[in-house]
C-alpha cells in the first residue's frame, strides 16, 4: 500500500498471473488457427474438383451440340453397325483394342457404376456401349493403387458406366463409348470427366437409347463375370461388322 495523503490504493494481483496484467487467450487463438488451417486444406482439395466438374458440364449434349466429344482433343470416332450378336464362347475379330463398337455378345456387361477388379470379356463390354455406357479401362502395369482409385472415382456408383483393367493396353487409360475412344496417360486428365459427360447416355451417339444397364437374370453375372481372353480371336471369329 502507498500512503498518499492518508489515502491509499492497492494493486491486486490477477488470479494466476502477474499483478496488473491480463491472461492472453493462447488456447483460443491456437484453436482458431487450427480451424482456419483445416478450412484451407479442405478448400485446397475441393475447389479444384468443383472447378473440374463445372468445366466438364460444358460438355453436356444439347440440340445445338449433339456430340460434344468433337471438342475433346484426341477422341477417335468410327462408325459401327449395331445389333449384331454372338453367343459365348464365340469371339469377335475386333479392329481396335480395346474395342468400342461392332458385333458383341448377346448379354451386356452390367454397367451400373461397377468397378470390376479383374479384366472382363470384351464382347460383353461392347454390348454395354451399345446401351449408352462409357467403359473405362486401364493398364494395370502402368497405374498405382492410388491412380486406380482416382480413376474409379469417375465411375463408382455412376449408372451407365463400368471400369475394368485391360491387360496389354498401349496407354495408361482408355475410355470407350459406342463409336468413340480416348486414350490418355494421366488419370487426372480433365478430358476424362469431359468424355463421360459428353457421351454417357448421349442419345445422339449410341444405337439403343433407353436400353438397360442392369443385370439380366441368367445373363452376365457381375459377381462372376466372363474373363478377358488375351489370345488372338482365331480364324472362326465373327468379323467386327458381323458379316
Amino acid at each position: 500500500m502507498t500512503n498518499n495523503g492518508g489515502k491509499g490504493t492497492t494493486s491486486r494481483p490477477t488470479p494466476g498471473g502477474v499483478p496488473g496484467t491480463r491472461r492472453f487467450p493462447w488456447l483460443m487463438i491456437g484453436a482458431a488457427v487450427i480451424v482456419v488451417g483445416l478450412i484451407a486444406v479442405i478448400a485446397y482439395a475441393l475447389v479444384p474438383q468443383a472447378q473440374e466438374k463445372g468445366a466438364a458440364q460444358g460438355f453436356s449434349p444439347s440440340a445445338d451440340n449433339p456430340d460434344p466429344s468433337t471438342g475433346i482433343d484426341g477422341v477417335v470416332k468410327i462408325e459401327y453397325p449395331a445389333g449384331n450378336h454372338v453367343q459365348a464362347p464365340q469371339r469377335v475379330a475386333y479392329d481396335q483394342s480395346p474395342p468400342f463398337g461392332g458385333a458383341h455378345d448377346q448379354y451386356w456387361a452390367t454397367c451400373t457404376g461397377i468397378v470390376y477388379p479383374d479384366a472382363i470379356r470384351t464382347e460383353n463390354a461392347v454390348h454395354s456401349l451399345e446401351h449408352g455406357a462409357v467403359w473405362v479401362t486401364y493398364n494395370p502395369d502402368r497405374l498405382s493403387s492410388d491412380d486406380i482409385a482416382a480413376l474409379a472415382s469417375n465411375v463408382d456408383g455412376k449408372t451407365y458406366t463400368l471400369m475394368s483393367p485391360y491387360p496389354g493396353l498401349d496407354s495408361a487409360v482408355s475410355l470407350q463409348s459406342w463409336g468413340h475412344q480416348l486414350k490418355l496417360d494421366d488419370v487426372h486428365d480433365p478430358r476424362i470427366p469431359e468424355f463421360i459427360t459428353a457421351l454417357r447416355q448421349n442419345p445422339n451417339t449410341y444405337p439403343e437409347p433407353g436400353a438397360s444397364c442392369s443385370t439380366v437374370q441368367g445373363g452376365f453375372d457381375p459377381a462372376n463375370p466372363p474373363p478377358f481372353d488375351p489370345s488372338a480371336p482365331g480364324p472362326d471369329a465373327v468379323p467386327v461388322n458381323g458379316k
